[in-house]
Order: structure tokens, then sequence, then C-alpha cells
């Protein structure tokens, strides 16, 4: 018997020993909620941990000249002991560029007041240049966007569109909805598209994800909110970026919340009259007014007849009328449509495809939206001038 128990412990010590060689970051780290003054910085580690970001200034110092300022993945002043890690920096100065890394501890066990930690795991700086992110600026002169639909897991896709829009010159990209078909496991999230996000852009671009209604579907769609849009109180919000306010609206599912798809689950009207409550207040801020574009993004165009268009149409429609706002960019549709103003909208629409990309650049006298298709050919343009 003892050497049976000998051999289980010696056994359960080569696992635990293989686990921690393997421990690792897994996916990310990528932005969130990049603001003027402050920044989310999320990732994933292989096992549970805790987690901080250090950052440092881009002053022309190594990041290992002097030992850097630790922020911790925190709640209540506890650290968080999770996979998950969300780290939310504040007090930032706008328009201004910070070199980051993040670090994962792994947790092997806590029991009572005693907590033994394991292997730590960050992102390179030593061999290469540290990660960079840059916050929002409302005073900047000019502010350019990519955005994409639809992909619904095809990270390839999403790469081919992506590399059209000049990626390197672009200030920022927009995932307007169903970048997956059904939010059912973090491996379908991450393989679908974040996983090549964060190769592309995502670790020094701010993206911002506007949710469509088949991230409302599967296993984790309640858990969105840990991944995307962390800091924010919804996932519904309003940012500034230099002439343009840009405001993401969440048109949530496209069905009736009886109908038998979604299980009894969905509240989606009543979300969208609090959504409603919300824009009217916040198309009222100075944030909103003073800029002298206004853009709208919502997955669901709200120029169609199922249910969830509807909704659009009676609840969004009349405040973005009075708001006075330049374009609603959408998807669902997996077609381009060019959508003018009409006698109940005041505003045009522009449907983008799920195999095209749509480019924007903006100063404070002229706003100009071109979509490309896979090849790169301009099919669609918008120019607004003030």
């Amino acid at each position: 018997m003892r050497r049976f128990i000998v051999f289980v412990l010696l056994f359960a010590g080569l696992i635990s020993a293989s686990a921690q060689e393997g421990f690792r970051i897994e996916h990310g780290p990528y932005l969130q909620n990049v603001l003027d003054s402050e920044v989310t910085i999320v990732w994933i580690a292989s096992s549970n941990s805790i987690g901080w970001v250090e950052i440092a200034p881009e002053d022309g110092t190594h990041f290992y000249g002097v030992e850097r300022p630790k922020f911790f993945d925190s709640k209540n002043g506890i650290k968080t002991a999770s996979r998950i890690h969300k780290v939310r920096l504040t007090g930032l100065k706008p328009g201004t560029t910070y070199r980051y890394r993040v670090y994962s501890t792994s947790i092997l066990e806590h029991k009572g007041n005693f907590v033994n930690y394991g292997r730590t795991a960050a992102t390179v700086v030593y061999q290469k240049e540290p990660l960079r992110f840059t916050t929002l600026d409302p005073d900047a002169q000019s502010v350019s966007f990519a955005m994409v639909n639809d992909m619904h897991g095809d990270a390839d896709k999403m790469e081919n569109l992506l590399s059209l829009s000049d990626l390197g010159k672009t200030d920022m990209v927009l995932f307007v909805g169903d970048m997956v078909s059904i939010f059912n496991s973090e491996e379908q999230v991450f393989t679908g598209f974040m996983d090549r996000a964060v190769k592309l852009f995502a670790s020094e671009k701010p993206m911002f994800y506007t949710r469509g209604n088949h991230e409302t579907r599967g296993e984790i769609a309640y858990d969105f909110q840990d991944y995307f849009s962390p800091s924010q109180e919804h996932i519904y919000y309003m940012f500034r970026q230099g002439p343009v306010c840009f405001i993401a609206l969440d048109s949530g599912e496209d069905k009736p919340d009886s109908d038998i798809e979604y299980s009894d689950a969905n509240v989606y009207d009543q979300y969208r009259d609090e959504q409603a409550e919300w824009l009217r207040k916040a198309v009222q801020s100075e944030e909103f007014k003073s800029a002298p574009f206004k853009i709208v993004t919502c997955h669901i165009p709200g120029t169609g007849g199922w249910h969830g268009d509807v909704e659009v149409r009676e609840k969004f429609f009349p405040i973005l009328n009075e708001a006075g706002i330049d374009v609603m960019l959408s998807g669902h549709q997996h077609r381009r449509v060019h959508v003018e103003p009409d006698a109940g909208r005041n505003f045009p629409i522009l449907v983008n495809s799920n195999v095209d990309v749509l480019k924007g650049t903006v100063t404070d006298k002229e706003q100009k939206i071109s979509i490309l298709n896979s090849e790169g050919k301009v099919i669609d343009t918008l120019e607004i001038r003030k």
C-alpha cells in the first residue's frame, strides 16, 4: 500500500510539473475600452493565475532600465484568480503612446490563507520591442478606421479583407457583429477570429466590437463581456476620436424573444427599451454634440421586416434622427446595401457585406467611406463635406 501511495504522489507530482512547464499566455493580449485617459488590456492564461500589467512611457529608455509600475487584475483589493485577466489602466494622457508588458503567475493551490504559486509567463520585451498602445485623442485632426462583419469564424477571410485596408495606417478596427456563428466556447471565439486579430493588430490598435445576433447565442454568450468591453457598464457605448463621435448600439436578436430558437432565455425587447433611454442621454452630451461628425454602428440595420429590424427602426431611429447622425454602419444581411435617407430616416445606412471591407477616413471637414471587395476594388463610396 505504501508503495502505491508513493507512486500516486510521484505521478501527481509529474502531472503538476508537466502542467507547470506548459503554463503560458494562451490568447492575447488585446486592447479594449480604449479612451482618452484609459485602456483595458485583456489576455487569457492557460490555467488559473494572478495577472498584472507593467507600463512604461515612450521615452527612449529601455523597458528594463528601471522597475516599471505594476497594475494588478484585482477586485475589492484582492488579486483576481482566473484564466481571463482584465486590467484597467486609468489616469493616462490623451493621444499618448505607452509601452506595456503583461504577466501571469499560476496558482498551484489555495488553502485557507496560504497560496502556492507556480511559474510566471509574460510577453517578451528582451528579444523584441515591447507592445504599445496609444490613447484616444478628442483633439486629433483626423481618424481612420476599417470595418468587417459577419465573418462567422472565417479568420482567413477576415485577414484577407483587413489586409486591403492598409492596417499600418489605420487608427482602429470596428467589428460589427457575427464574428462567429455561435458563442459556444472560448476556443471557438479565439480560433474563429480573435487569435488572428491579435496577430494582425489587436495588441496595439483599438478594436471596438458591436455585438451581432449570433454572439447572443451559445453556452458562453452570457460571458461576452468577460472578453469584450469588460470596463464598460454596457456593451453599447460611445467614444470620441478626433472629429468623430462613435456610438455602438447593440441590436440584440433578430426574432421575437418568444421564438422557440431562444429557449425562453431572451428579454431583448426590454433591453432595447433600456438602451434607447441611454441613447437619449448620450446624444445630449457635449462629447457627442461638439463632434463635427457622428457615426453609429448597429449590426441589424433596421431596414427589413424581421422583428429585430422593426425594433431598431421604432426605438433607435427617432432618437438618431433628432441627434443628426451622419451615417449608420451595419451588417447582418450578408450583402452590400447603400440606403439613402427617406421620409422616416434622415441619415444614410451603409450595410457592409460579409465579403467586403469598409474603410473610413474623417477630418473636421470631410467624411469619406469606401467599401472594397475581396480584390481591393472600390465598389461603393459615401462622402460628406461640412
